[in-house]
């Protein structure tokens, strides 16, 4: 939606519905934006399990970016949410939004008050990032699905500000119970007594939503809950946003009747991410298998299940009061001296440079185990599965890490080149009566809830007006509770900092909140250099496209049947391109037309949830490939006639890249 705005904005400027309010005086402006953060549907490595087979090969769904901006008329102060379909939010990617949005926006929109966060899909492509270590299995840095996210983000909050209107906010809780379980409870089963009694089944059910009005009308909603966004597995290399993304996707086109594609605003439904860490989707504690053993239809269910408990919240949701305010500072997460009172034996201790454990390779099982012959809970290198992988790591960060088995001491490595992460944003941000603790990481129930009691405890508020929102602002992998860091499960081994990362995480939110709270300025620390400059990739690019001989770009190679009945499939293949010629972010490869009145309206495209697009490379050496699109027929079709077109790009021998656009001929359904 509204892609031309980006252009239009004046730096600094109030959007014409804050200028004058013409509604009902109320003390909020309101703004809502969505954008399409899909990058390279073809040939890019996968980012999320760490699977260098995984590679994407097409489309089931869009990612998309959703932004909300919250201004308090009273102080003028304003705050940017933003959360999108991706795996996590890089610190790269903060950079590139932050540099665009001040070129359109020069300091209205700043470190302390935008956050972005991300639901943890595992199912997009990956290479985003600008440390080593998330780029791996990828094959290096892809420049374009980089620049869809960061366009795509920062369009989400153009829109959101070109969107703002005098609205009001309300605030609801809920709990639900069958969409997540706990994939980790031997290492949480070693908490303290006052940890285990808060999650009495394992998880946490807890679910809260912000809804949002723009005068009478409302104009959307935000529901957290925490459950890794992983009912698709590793074996699959479509894109899609997996069960967060399919409750967006059900709140706004099925039940709002939102059209991507169109050009207009509508209700936009975010689903974030808490203390998700050791919260699987899984409920049978295998990949693909709960509730049931289908992959795409459990990522339905418990998509629809989270859909279904935030549309209850949200119809009880109370309005809420309250300003807007918050704080970001960057530490040095490698080198933080915890002082006692957030220590488990009350004794200083300190952080470590970051190494990534041998249990980590393991993977989660429960989820998508990684490299084989690694296990969870390894607590010694053990030759010779190691000795290709493992550098050596000094016994001092080895004492520092232990019971940790450190495989590779990142943190060293990067003093050389960008591996993992140093200096981490932390951020607190209030938006009205809710307070969002935005966290670079994964977190488990345990560690969010110690984070929050924190954090709750120096501002003065209830536990439940303060939520840890994960995988925010930046990526350092895993964060576990010292007692659960000594089970050194895939989790533990993957708190990257040490046995005293939460605790050093506790202290550092503690004095963000007292700055939030007292009002006071914040020292933000040293800013992480921007290693744009030192970025590199092994992947290919496209060298030529050919179609098959005879055929031309977008020439039906197989057609579809002369008619269809409703829950039937339709499947039709293209001549086509390679989609990394364009990954037409904001557009679409596919369409499903239905004539009427002899006009051919569009009905569904590649976002839609009953098609998928998938490129299949026929002889690399011609550089010929097919496109086939399938179609879903859902139950409810309208009868009539239908076709279904693809739209693609080739390149020439010279480079020249030309789109093109074919047709099947007409079929019935009904």
């Amino acid at each position: 939606m509204l892609a031309a705005a980006l252009g239009a904005v004046t730096l600094g400027a109030p959007s014409p519905a804050s200028a004058s309010d013409t509604a009902e005086d109320t003390g909020y402006l309101v703004g809502r934006g969505i954008a399409d953060v899909t990058g390279e549907a073809a040939e890019t490595g996968m980012m999320g399990y760490s699977s260098f087979d995984q590679k994407t090969s097409g489309i089931h769904q869009r990612q998309r970016s959703r932004a909300f901006v919250v201004v308090d008329k009273a102080s003028g102060k304003r705050a940017v949410y933003v959360n999108a379909d991706l795996a996590m939010i890089f610190q790269s990617v903060r950079q590139g939004v932050m540099a665009r949005l001040t070129e359109r926006y020069g300091s209205l929109y700043g470190e302390d008050n935008v956050l972005l966060s991300a639901t943890h899909t595992h199912s997009g492509p990956g290479g985003y990032s600008h440390n080593v270590a998330y780029n791996l299995s990828v094959l290096g840095f892809q420049k374009e699905t980089y620049r869809a996210i960061v366009d795509g983000i920062t369009e989400s909050v153009a829109e959101a500000h070109e969107d703002l209107k005098p609205g009001t906010m309300s605030l609801g809780t809920g709990t639900l119970t069958n969409a997540s379980a706990n994939r980790s409870r031997e290492a949480f089963d070693r908490n303290p007594a006052a940890d285990r009694a808060a999650f009495p089944d394992g998880i946490d059910p807890a679910m809260t939503v912000l809804r949002f009005k723009q005068g009478d009308k409302d104009a959307g909603a935000i529901s957290w809950f925490a459950t890794h966004n992983t009912s698709i597995t590793n074996k699959n290399t479509l894109i899609s946003p997996d069960n967060k993304g399919y409750a967006s996707y059900a709140w706004e086109h099925d039940h709002e009747g939102v059209r991507y594609l169109d050009d207009t605003p509508g209700f936009v439904a975010a689903f974030p991410n808490t203390n998700a860490g050791d919260m699987s989707p899984n409920l049978n504690l295998k990949p693909g298998s709960g509730p049931t053993e289908d992959e795409f239809e459990n990522a339905r269910i418990i998509g629809e299940r989270q859909l279904d408990k935030a549309r209850e919240i949200y119809d009880d949701a109370r309005p809420v009061a309250g300003g807007v305010d918050s704080r970001l500072a960057y530490v040095d997460m490698e080198n933080v001296t915890v002082r006692p009172e957030y220590t488990p034996d009350g004794e200083e201790h300190r952080t470590c440079p970051a190494v990534v454990g041998a249990s980590t390779l393991a993977g989660s099982v429960e989820d998508g185990p990684a490299i084989p012959l690694f296990e969870e809970g390894m607590r010694t290198p053990i030759a010779p599965i190691l000795e290709a992988l493992r550098v050596d790591t000094p016994s001092w960060l080895a004492t520092c890490q232990y019971p940790k088995a450190s495989l590779i001491p990142t943190g060293l490595l990067s003093n050389v080149h960008p591996v993992t992460p140093k200096r981490l944003p932390l951020q607190i941000m209030k938006i009205g009566e809710l307070h969002l603790v935005a966290a670079p990481g994964e977190f488990t129930i345990a560690s969010g809830l110690r984070v929050r009691r924190t954090v709750a405890e120096q501002l003065g508020v209830p536990l439940d007006r303060v939520l840890l929102q994960g995988y925010a602002n930046a990526y350092s992998q895993y964060v576990t509770t010292p007692e659960e860091y000594d089970a050194q499960n895939y989790e533990g081994g993957s708190t990257l900092y040490g046995r005293y990362t939460l605790p050093a995480y506790q202290q550092e939110y503690a004095r963000i909140a007292q700055s939030l709270r007292a009002g006071t300025a914040l020292d933000r620390g040293t800013v992480p250099a921007d290693e744009s400059g030192r970025q590199f990739t092994f992947q290919t690019g496209v060298v030529y496209d050919n179609p098959p001989s005879g055929k031309a770009f977008g020439a039906v190679l197989k057609a579809p049947e002369g008619s269809y009945a409703r829950g039937s499939t339709a499947t039709v293949e293209f001549a086509t391109g390679h989609p990394k010629n364009n990954v037409r972010r904001g557009s679409t490869f596919l369409e499903v037309q239905r004539l009427e009145n002899g006009t051919w309206k569009r009905v569904l495209d590649d976002g839609d949830w009953e098609t998928t697009y998938r490129w299949t490379r026929l002889n690399g050496l011609t550089g010929t490939s097919k496109a086939t699109v399938t179609w879903k027929i859902a139950a409810d079709t309208a009868p009539g006639t239908y076709r279904i077109v693809h739209h693609g790009d080739a390149k020439n021998l010279l480079g020249k890249i030309t789109p093109f656009t074919g047709a099947t001929g007409t079929f019935t359904v009904g």
